[in-house]
């Protein structure tokens, strides 16, 4: 069979007049406390990445997306920044930063920072300046506010509005040194910045600028969507879960987002040459949002990073309250994204990250398919139309972690919610099994480079815990086995480098309605990219449906299983590439 694209193929020149580099590129999120120390002190670092950027060169990606690397009280894993034009020194030095950088453009690699511009940390010099005096020139930089009227100061809800925080509890702290109340859509210690004053969105403008002449290819922009608020600050409707409302119809999406979004497109990125990357991490953003988000008529946007598809099996009660995942309910949603941004606008393809556990524990089968379905899944998302991130170890097939108890996590948002559920009565053996499931942390531990002791990431105590099953699930062990999930992944990327199809095919979705097969055509000109996969663990017939629409008669480019079996039959967690194409395309 054939494994790779083949050799007659030559690799996409794309003309940057003409088409945009990043639709036919791959982005490799790293984590970097997680995934390479260089000193022994057990938390990865910027000379770690440095050291392993052969890896990423040997994967074949284009980007790499940096978590936040500024300096931070860790309150929220780095997404608190205490000063955006520095390095954590637990990362290293800006000197280590320039020289990763320069090494990275060296290998052909790209990189792009974490915008954290929603909110700072209440440390950083601006918030520590805003809340000395309620006539701070700063003030305004924030939300403050009296208490609700008819309350006083500290009285139980006495808080502006009732808005719940994404991490449990209200989103207003009390100062009581000037009798205010601060918003903040996360953590206290993650204050909201007030982008209706202008002066606020100068500096980040600023600071922007200061990473790009630095020479950073671009910026992930978390909740970017979050900046505006509807400035009256009204209460959002009961979310039944005691006195808090749910307030995100006032700051989701809110007024003047795209204002926001178009000035800074003018005021940072006009007129830098080569086009720089832009991804907006947008919690709530539906399709139509999305299309206007990254029009490029409209000069905002990239793309953006929705959450539709990896909030599917979340349960009433929400992430926490995991429910099996509909495999149709899975096909509609990734089919809607793939219609409503096919004229205008582009998707980013991603099934995890920082925030989300492990895909292969997730959504296929850890424990008797393992290898089979972490790259049936891979097969699925990466040919979709749209720009494709592999998330630290995604490439190695990482699983969840087997963590014993809370005390062995370090998240914030999963201490703070067994937490709060505990309080409230919840059954401990329950709020467990949901954290266990869904919890950030599974994502966030260490980088398995070796067998060794702590997995080739650290000579020190690692500061999460690794992963045990390191010991056979390792980088080293996959390198020179052509059928590992490393393998696997390298032949993707290579599939979208080489084939044009796979970049601006448009997507038909195939048995929409079938509850284990997952099936799409891709067509460009005279070229069919055919894409079967079966996600279950029982063989399953090739519906007929797929078999017309060209699975069989053209090569097949790439395969999961080493010797696959007769064309109208899949095995478990099986997936299937064919390609069929005219004469001028062969």
């Amino acid at each position: 069979m054939t494994t790779s694209p083949a050799s007659s193929l030559t690799p996409l020149t794309p003309d940057p007049s003409t088409r945009s580099w990043w639709r036919s590129a791959v982005v490799y999120q790293v984590y970097p406390r997680s995934f390479a120390d260089s000193d022994g002190d057990g938390v990865g670092d910027l000379r770690g990445l440095t050291s392993r950027l052969g890896h990423l060169a040997r994967l074949g990606v284009d980007v790499v997306w940096l978590s936040p690397i500024y300096p931070s009280p860790g309150s929220d894993n780095g997404y608190d920044i205490s000063d955006y034009r520095a390095v954590d020194p637990a990362l290293g030095t800006l000197a280590d930063f320039d020289e990763m950088l320069a090494q990275a453009h060296g290998h052909g690699i790209r990189v792009i920072l974490d915008l954290v511009v929603n909110h700072t940390s209440d440390e950083h010099p601006w918030f520590v300046e805003s809340r000395s005096s309620r006539d701070s020139p700063k003030r305004g930089w924030y939300w403050w506010r009296p208490p609700r009227p008819g309350l006083a100061v500290g009285e139980p809800g006495a808080e502006p509005t009732n808005w719940e925080s994404f991490f449990s509890g209200p989103t207003w702290t009390l100062d009581e040194a000037t009798g205010e109340y601060y918003l903040h859509l996360f953590h206290a210690k993650q204050p909201d910045l007030n982008w209706e004053n202008p002066e606020v969105r100068r500096e980040v403008h600023a600071v922007m600028r200061w990473w790009l002449d630095r020479g950073v290819d671009g910026f992930r922009m978390d909740v970017i969507n979050l900046i505006s608020k509807d400035p009256a600050l009204p209460d959002g409707p009961p979310n039944g879960r005691g006195a808090l409302g749910d307030g995100f119809e006032h700051y989701g999406t809110g007024p003047r987002v795209h204002e926001f979004l178009q000035e800074m497109h003018r005021e940072v990125f006009e007129g830098r040459g080569a086009e720089l990357l832009t991804v907006g991490e947008m919690p709530g953003v539906t399709v139509e949002e999305a299309a206007r988000f990254t029009d490029p008529a409209r000069r905002e946007l990239s793309m953006v990073f929705q959450f539709e598809h990896v909030s599917l099996d979340h349960g009433p009660a929400g992430k926490f309250d995991p429910v099996p995942l509909d495999l149709r309910d899975l096909k509609a949603s990734l089919g809607r994204w793939q219609a409503g941004l096919a004229d205008r606008g582009w998707n980013s393809l991603y099934l995890c990250n920082h925030d989300q556990p492990r895909a292969v524990s997730r959504f296929g089968d850890a424990q008797r398919w393992w290898r089979e379905s972490a790259t049936a899944l891979a097969t699925v998302l990466h040919l979709h139309r749209g720009t494709p991130f592999v998330y630290q170890g995604e490439e190695l097939g990482m699983t969840n972690a087997p963590f014993a108890s809370i005390a062995s996590m370090r998240d914030v948002e999963a201490v703070r919610h067994h937490a709060t559920a505990v309080a409230l009565g919840q059954d401990p053996d329950v709020v467990w099994r949901g954290l266990l499931a869904m919890g950030r942390d599974h994502a966030r531990t260490p980088m398995q480079w070796d067998g060794s002791p702590h997995a080739g990431f650290t000579t020190g105590e690692p500061w999460l815990e690794v992963n045990p099953n390191h010991a056979w699930l390792n980088a080293a062990a996959q390198y020179d086995d052509e059928a590992s999930v490393f393998h696997h992944y390298r032949r993707l990327i290579e599939l979208r480098h080489t084939l044009p199809v796979v970049v601006d095919g448009d997507f038909t979705m195939l048995v929409a309605d079938h509850p284990t097969v997952y099936a799409f055509v891709r067509r460009l000109d005279d070229e069919t990219l055919t894409v079967v996969a079966n996600l279950s663990g029982a063989p399953e017939d090739v519906p007929e449906e797929v078999l017309e629409a060209g699975a069989g008669p053209g090569d097949m480019v790439l395969a999961n299983y080493v010797e696959p079996g007769p064309t109208a039959t899949l095995a478990p967690w099986e997936a299937r590439v064919y390609r069929a194409a005219g004469a001028a395309t062969r």
